[in-house]
């Protein structure tokens, strides 16, 4: 399996949390939004600018900041 940061993944795509890497507030906020290993996650859609990045998990949609993004490595 390939792991690519999500702020690299196109819409449409999904796949699971493999790790957070980042600094430590970043990740911790990533928590506390339930962003988790093993957890599917898929990208709905980009912002015109590309930031944020609209993402689907555990039933709702969630708005990242690309910098929060590249901090969440995911398996495809």
């Amino acid at each position: 399996m390939v792991q690519v940061r999500l702020s690299q993944m196109l819409a449409g795509q999904s796949g699971q949390v493999a790790e957070l890497k980042g600094q430590a507030d970043i990740c911790q906020r990533l928590l506390e939004m339930g962003i988790t290993r093993g957890i599917t996650l898929e990208v709905v859609r980009f912002a015109p600018l590309g930031d944020p990045i609209d993402i689907k998990l555990r039933g709702y949609h969630l708005s990242l900041r690309r910098k929060e993004a590249e901090a969440i490595l995911i398996q495809t």
